[in-house]
């Protein structure tokens, strides 16, 4: 059974909040996602344990972003597939057009959920994924450059 997180969080409606800000301003969100066994995503696509998805009404259908998952449906190299995403698992929120959002902190892992180590100490790499409606259009998310290691939001022209 996948874990949930606190119920008395603020992280699903400052989520929703984030993303319907993107779509009305008319911009792409995207979440960057720390995955364990708990997310259910193409792990073909996740680097360094962590991914980014475009959550934008073009590039998903039958998007939930309810209070303990985020759920959706979305192509993947023109293959469909069924998106689940704990809430406590989301790390960030941004505008891919501005890089404005928000970012999380991430609690501790526990014995239950395992986080992937990273392959060095270097900062984390945020892939892209394809959305199903432009595939090609090489657009990519920004790249965390915190010497912390946490992601960071960055803006790109």
């Amino acid at each position: 059974m996948l874990n949930a997180p606190d119920a008395s969080s603020t992280r699903p409606y400052l989520l929703r909040a984030l993303h319907e800000w993107c779509t009305d301003s008319g911009f792409t969100p995207y979440v960057a996602v720390l995955v364990d066994e708990t997310v259910q995503v193409p792990m073909e696509y996740v680097k360094n344990g962590e991914i980014v998805l475009n959550v934008g009404y073009d590039a998903t259908a039958g998007m939930t972003l309810g209070n303990e998952f985020i759920e959706f449906k979305a192509r993947f190299g023109g293959v469909p597939r069924e998106i689940i995403i704990p809430i406590n698992r989301v790390m960030a929120i941004y505008a891919r057009e501005n890089g404005q959002g928000m970012s999380f902190p991430m609690g501790v892992a526990s014995a239950a959920a395992p986080v992937f180590k990273k392959a060095t100490p270097a900062r984390p790499v945020l892939s892209a994924v394809e959305t199903p409606h432009d595939g090609a259009s090489g657009d990519e998310p920004p790249t965390p450059t915190s010497p912390s290691g946490r992601p960071t939001l960055t803006r790109v022209k």
